[in-house]
């Protein structure tokens, strides 16, 4: 931990917010600056493993830990998630059914759109969730969730259309969008998501997050508004969400899975999109199939669904225990995979940093995030049917 703290502090010097004057010198990590709320010595409960028991550390140790590149849960709000959960039987998906509307949506897809909005979503300081910044961004995504809506959705897909805030109390609150199916059955809906939310290694620190989650957060409008813009009229709910505080230990996907949980919100599928847009040189463009902590049937349907709609094979990969929100809707009994950029050692390696940027290199492409708006489209069609006239 004291190597973790040495590496925060060097790089807090390197963006001038606090100089060293001897080598005496205690470690800044006991100020909060001004438009942030967080207590760094509050007590969290975090899990760290599937094997491991829940421990108290403070948020400073959390913050550190994930500096460390460790994942875990934040269990603190959620103790109960997991509680009478059993194991989930073998689901043999159906096959795709809906080609020609899929492949009509998908033609539509562009990079306009996810270019503009990355654009202003990652000029935000920070969207860490505990800061006046973090708040502001989700609130200019909302705004664009409700302009797309307004702009592209027919009067009748609009009467299907709901756009609410989930409310967190760390002021950064998820976005919930369904569109409402017309012949539910028990089976349920689908989720497709991402987080909203960006950090530094010292969460203080400026975040532009353009890959983590940015990348994610517009991949899924674009598919939301290709959808809509198609007249979408799904059998069975299709919900869009953005996670706030994932990388606060996926706060807001276990809020919002506890939620539907405790209401009994039938759900056939989560797919988590997290990290969307490298593409490293020299490497294939593939798309980064998770295969730990998912569900296998649900995983095997999104290959078959790769295959089939998208210019790109995928390739299998593994991100270990609470590696993104997926993992809170697997955790509460609910059916979910994860699909990434690459393979998981192929991914971008400037996340959580000041310069997970749109312009840092050339592997950043609009291009390939399109690939998984495409993916994203066939997954809500495919899953979540279409009222055909």
């Amino acid at each position: 931990m004291r190597a973790a703290l040495i590496s925060l502090s060097l790089a807090i010097a390197a963006n001038g917010l606090w100089a060293p004057t001897s080598g005496n010198d205690q470690l800044p990590f006991d100020v909060v600056p001004e438009g942030f709320n967080v207590d760094l010595r509050q007590m969290r409960l975090v899990q760290f493993a599937e094997s491991e028991s829940p421990v108290w550390i403070s948020e400073l140790e959390k913050i550190t830990a994930k500096a460390e590149g460790r994942s875990f849960f934040d269990i603190t709000d959620a103790r109960d998630l997991g509680d009478g959960v059993k194991p989930l039987a073998v689901k043999e998906f159906p096959a795709p059914s809906y080609a020609s509307k899929v492949k009509e949506v998908i033609k539509g897809l562009s990079t306009k759109g996810p270019k503009e909005n990355l654009q202003k979503f990652t000029s935000f300081r920070t969207r860490y969730y505990r800061s006046d910044t973090g708040r502001e961004s989700q609130l200019w995504l909302l705004a664009k969730i409700q302009e797309v809506t307004a702009k592209n959705a027919s009067p009748a897909v609009k009467e299907l259309i709901s756009i609410n805030e989930f409310p967190h109390s760390w002021g950064q609150n998820s976005i919930l969008v369904k569109i409402a199916g017309s012949n539910k059955t028990e089976d349920g809906g689908v989720i497709i998501s991402a987080h909203q939310d960006s950090t530094n290694m010292w969460p203080f620190l400026p975040a532009p997050g353009a890959d983590d989650d940015g990348s994610g957060t517009v991949t899924i409008l674009e598919a939301y508004r290709g959808l809509i813009s198609s007249n979408f009229t799904p059998k069975e709910d299709v919900w869009f969400h953005w996670y706030s505080a994932e990388e606060g230990g996926l706060l807001g996907s276990q809020a919002v899975a506890s939620d539907f949980k405790a209401r009994g919100v039938p759900i056939k599928a989560q797919i988590q999109y997290d990290m969307t847009a490298w593409v490293k040189k020299g490497t294939r463009e593939e798309v980064g199939v998770i295969t730990d902590y998912v569900d296998p049937s649900l995983t095997n349907f999104i290959k078959t669904l790769i295959d089939k709609y998208l210019s790109i094979p995928y390739v299998e990969t593994k991100c270990g225990y609470a590696c993104s929100d997926h993992a809170s809707w697997s955790k509460a009994g609910y059916r979910s995979a994860f699909s990434i950029e690459s393979s998981f050692e192929n991914s971008n390696h400037y996340i959580h940093s000041t310069n997970d940027r749109i312009d840092i290199s050339p592997e950043f492409s609009f291009e390939h995030m399109l690939e998984f708006s495409k993916l994203a489209s066939a997954l809500a069609i495919e899953l979540g049917g279409w009222e055909l006239d």
